[in-house]
């Protein structure tokens, strides 16, 4: 086999500085923006020197509007793998710089060709959106691209963790390759998602409303519920990402990783055992109560700023990662309702899906009445919760902190969907509803004709709560494994997950199961 000549390796050397170079002027305007470039946002994510880079020279193949003329070597997108502490990652970055980041059927095929990479090894997908979405001169080929990487994406839900950063702007129908995914990361001030632009928008409904108000970070964080988390800005945003990983599993087959832990499992928290009001109805911060037990006080919050009345993130437990679900009786009560509902089932099936133990916390008077749930479905909704939990082979653990009223009492990963640890504090209610209710309701005709009603129903009230809404009647009938004191909370959770560690369940066999979508 010959030498290559120095010709041959001088040209080699050119088609790497010009790809690797980019536009300097473009990059410069990237960086005004407050926007890094594609491959520095790849060096960020990535362990250094670790990357490997796919097709960095292919060229898009349209000839029509003298595109033959503009051909740029990458074609607008970085792909490749590399690692993230240590772990390999496939990764795809779409340059902004290049055609406005739009994709064409050549870009495209460059996504489909790392994620099928990342599916037939076994190892999670990050995605660095900065796009103006379909290249306009290529037409139905470019939607067709959009087709091939959605297909992927659901082709690959369930199989390897698919994590999404917006850095730029992502619309139209570049927003479902996003939506599909498990997570998706904005960056405050300069990424927005939304299917039609304010123009549009102000074009057929006469409404006016900017990028930012319309699709920015704190507008799908906080009202829509499609943005996980925000950040500042992209280092910030990228550093989360490798966070977040950190929590997860490379594929649906192994567990997720473990790390040494030096807080001590068996340490009491003797701060639990006040932290639950005396006043059944005085609210309190059930995040005090999920930091006193995780490792190191830290919790990784998904979806923080939507459904606050919810709670939902990644922990660990001796240095195992779990995933946390706790009603919050700061935010309405604890109470469930539509947005926290499809929070929660989301994340329950997410951990599910990749192995990771679910840990809940209980404090939930019910479902939130009202017309506007009623009429939005939020008995569907609802019912997604409970799907979700019943479906789950995880490890499931049930604590019980005050309330676990009625229906929201089944949902809330109750023994009777087979949760496998379920204790509680003494401090406990289980019950169809609360005390004053099912006196109102139970002896409605007796109090009716007493003469001194209100001290009689103070003492029915004491009877009902002593009798129903405690810990022990649901512990007699088992559905409790244990009524525990507050303070041993964190040695019996990491006791349950040494238990269950090995767990093995499965559903009844299917193609799939119709979720009340």
């Amino acid at each position: 086999m010959a030498k290559p000549t120095r010709p041959e390796i001088d040209r080699l050397d050119q088609f790497n500085k010009t790809a690797l170079e980019g536009n300097p002027q473009r990059i410069d305007k990237q960086h005004e923006a407050g926007k890094l470039s594609a491959r520095e946002r790849v060096d960020l994510l990535l362990d250094p020197g670790s990357f490997v880079e796919l097709d960095r020279f292919v060229t898009h193949r349209c000839t029509d509007f003298d595109m033959q003329s503009q051909k740029v070597l990458g074609d607008g997108v970085v792909t490749g793998w590399g690692t993230v502490d240590g772990r390999r990652v496939c990764v795809f970055a779409q340059d902004f710089t290049v055609f406005g980041g739009s994709l064409s059927g050549a870009y495209a095929a460059k996504i489909c060709k790392v994620m099928d990479h990342a599916t037939k090894v076994g190892i999670p997908v990050v995605g660095l959106n900065d796009s103006g979405g379909a290249r306009i001169q290529e037409g139905v080929e470019s939607l067709g691209g959009y087709a091939e990487i959605f297909l992927r994406n659901t082709l690959a839900s369930g199989v390897v963790p698919q994590i999404s950063a917006i850095l730029g702007p992502c619309a139209g129908g570049a927003v479902y390759s996003p939506a599909i995914t498990d997570f998706i990361f904005m960056v405050d001030k300069t990424s927005y998602m939304f299917i039609t632009g304010p123009d549009v928008i102000k074009a057929v409904t006469h409404e006016e409303v900017t990028k930012e108000a319309l699709g920015g970070a704190h507008a799908h964080a906080a009202k829509s519920g499609v943005c996980h988390r925000t950040a500042p800005d992209d280092r910030a945003c990228i550093a989360s990402i490798r966070e977040l990983l950190s929590f997860l599993p490379s594929n649906n087959t192994e567990d997720p990783p473990k790390r040494p832990c030096n807080d001590p499992c068996d340490r009491d928290v003797l701060e639990l055992d006040t932290v639950v009001p005396v006043e059944s109805h005085r609210p309190y911060d059930m995040k005090d109560v999920i930091r006193a037990v995780v490792d190191d006080g830290y919790l990784f919050e998904i979806h923080e700023e939507y459904a606050r009345n919810m709670i939902v993130g990644f922990a660990r437990i001796g240095g195992r990662s779990v995933g946390v679900v706790a009603n919050n009786p700061m935010m309405l009560a604890g109470c469930l309702d539509i947005n926290a509902s499809l929070k929660a089932a989301r994340f329950v099936r997410f951990c599910d899906c990749f192995n990771i133990p679910l840990i809940t916390f209980v404090d939930v008077p019910g479902f939130l009445p009202g017309t506007d749930q009623e009429y939005g479905g939020i008995i569907v909704h609802g019912a997604k919760l409970l799907y979700a939990f019943a479906e789950a082979t995880v490890p499931k653990l049930t604590v019980i902190t005050r309330k676990a009223y009625g229906g929201a009492y089944d949902v809330m990963a109750s023994k009777h969907i087979r949760a496998d640890y379920n204790i509680a504090f003494p401090t406990a209610e289980v019950a169809v509803m609360g005390p004053d209710g099912a006196v109102n309701i139970i002896y409605r005709n007796q109090l009716a004709k007493s003469a001194n009603a209100e001290a009689e129903r103070a003492k029915l009230i004491q009877e009902y709560r002593d009798t129903f809404a405690s810990p022990y009647k649901a512990a007699e009938l088992g559905y409790i494994d244990e009524v525990i004191f507050p303070r041993a909370l964190r040695r019996r959770l990491n006791a349950a997950l040494d238990m269950f560690k090995d767990k093995r369940q499965s559903n009844l066999p299917r193609k799939h199961g119709n979720i009340p979508l």
